[in-house]
């Protein structure tokens, strides 16, 4: 059965990270994905873990909701962590099985990436949770404005990424729901070798790209009835309007990357 699907939804709420600028959390959250990897020691890996556990902790959504979100990636999370395990030869033999040797340096940077692939997960799942699709797209189209420039459709393009954002936990919804009813008729989709679950994925595709295909053509009416035309005129009932909670927002991300640059090997 897949678990539930948190990436992509939008929960209202109060907090100070739910009263940021959509625009200071797109700039924190692009940037803390680029400073992640400025962290290559115990210092700074923990460093970025505490900043997280910060943020976590300002926007009131519980770790154990965002633990219990990060279960559909986990098996990414474990693999990346067994390749380094069992390739990388740095630092002195902790374990040596004859067939299979674990090195000081591969256990490390196995927790290292670990680390930073779920400080990623949380972070940018923060962000689609406390914004609204609305504010994700009118602050893309204001922070990618100065292309319009180049003649390139901005609205559009702001509206498609969201709208593919809020598609994810969407098609997951219904991936579930399909698996549901056809193991109600009896299908066993995790028993047999990979050829046979390969086969068994067939019949989930193809009620699955209906349905995508469905709430595609609805979404496209629902705007079509509304007057949507594109970006052209279109004026925003809610403002963005930048202040200081923002200001200090992107202050202590840049104090964040001091730090990290300042403890890192």
């Amino acid at each position: 059965m897949m678990e539930k699907m948190i990436f992509g939804r939008f929960i209202p709420g109060d907090s100070f990270v739910h009263q940021l600028d959509p625009r200071s959390k797109l700039i924190f959250t692009f940037i803390f994905v680029v400073i992640v990897f400025l962290a290559n020691n115990v210092a700074t890996y923990g460093l970025l873990l505490i900043f997280t556990l910060f943020v976590i902790l300002i926007s009131r959504i519980r770790l154990y909701f965002l633990i219990n979100g990060l279960k559909p990636v986990i098996i990414l999370v474990i693999f990346t962590f067994l390749i380094h395990i069992l390739f990388t030869r740095e630092g002195d033999v902790l374990l040596n099985l004859g067939f299979l040797e674990v090195y000081e340096g591969g256990l490390r940077q196995g927790i290292f990436i670990s680390i930073r692939f779920v400080v990623l997960v949380f972070v940018t799942t923060i962000l689609t949770l406390t914004t609204s699709p609305i504010s994700i797209t009118d602050g893309l189209e204001v922070l990618l404005n100065p292309l319009k420039k180049f003649k390139l459709p901005i609205h559009e393009l702001a509206l498609m990424m969201s709208i593919a954002l809020r598609f994810i936990p969407t098609l997951m919804d219904e991936t579930d729901k399909i698996m549901k009813a056809q193991m109600a008729r009896g299908s066993d989709l995790g028993a047999g070798p990979i050829k046979d679950r390969i086969k068994a994925v067939v019949p989930l595709l193809v009620p699955l790209f209906v349905s995508a295909f469905k709430r595609a053509e609805d979404l496209a009416t629902a705007m079509e009835v509304r007057g949507y035309r594109g970006g052209e005129g279109r004026t925003r009932y809610r403002q963005l309007k930048w202040d200081a909670k923002d200001t200090t927002c992107i202050f202590a991300l840049v104090l964040m990357t001091a730090l990290l640059v300042f403890f890192r090997s």
